[in-house]
């Protein structure tokens, strides 16, 4: 464990798919300090249903290893995750992963509207301020509601998540609304794993 806590913690799940083992997600956390340096703080594997009780007992156990200080923990998505969030570490503050919400925003489109709703939803997460990012979506639900309320709700519903790192400066932003950093551990998860890697038991002569 890094001797200076973790200012910024990212949380992300890579599925696994390999019919001859499991289905099933493989969750990590990974810690940036303020200086920079990344620390995997622990993977675990989980069924896919997750809740407040599994993450409380996650963040628990990070505490008692000596993680006593969280400024923001981004996350792709995860329901029950800020609540166990904020038992654990009451003044961190949960940010949505932007990239996760734009890529599950598209599958609510049609293929031919990928690019326009992914063009379109830009300068609401790219907005100066909280105020000015209401106001693109606005914009973009009178242009887009009729025809896609699926992706209107869910940037509705994740909208108190969506929005703290716009309180930051410009510059640092791409770090604190992203799992991006921890994409490359999940790429060697998942070719760890990939069909073929994992020798299926042999059955008993």
């Amino acid at each position: 464990m890094s001797p200076n806590p973790p200012n910024h913690k990212i949380i992300d799940r890579t599925k696994i798919r390999d019919g001859q083992v499991a289905n099933r997600p493989i969750y990590v956390a990974m810690a940036v300090t303020v200086e920079g340096t990344r620390d995997i703080l622990g993977i675990w594997a989980g069924d896919g249903g997750e809740g407040a009780k599994h993450w409380l007992q996650v963040f628990t156990e990070l505490r008692n290893r000596g993680v006593e200080d969280v400024l923001m923990l981004v996350c792709d998505g995860l329901n029950s995750l800020p609540g166990a969030v904020e038992t654990v570490w009451p003044r961190t503050v949960v940010q949505t992963c932007i990239f996760h919400l734009i890529r599950n925003s598209i599958r609510y489109a049609a293929r031919q509207d990928w690019d326009k709703v992914a063009e379109d939803l830009k300068p609401v997460y790219t907005a100066p301020s909280e105020a000015a990012a209401t106001e693109r979506f606005l914009e973009f639900s009178e242009k887009w509601g009729t025809k896609y309320p699926a992706v209107i709700k869910l940037w509705s519903d994740a909208w108190a998540e969506m929005v703290p790192f716009l309180s930051f400066d410009v510059e640092i932003r791409k770090v604190l609304c992203s799992t991006n950093a921890i994409e490359s551990v999940n790429a060697r998860i998942r070719k760890a794993v990939r069909p073929g890697a994992i020798s299926r038991p042999r059955a008993p002569r």
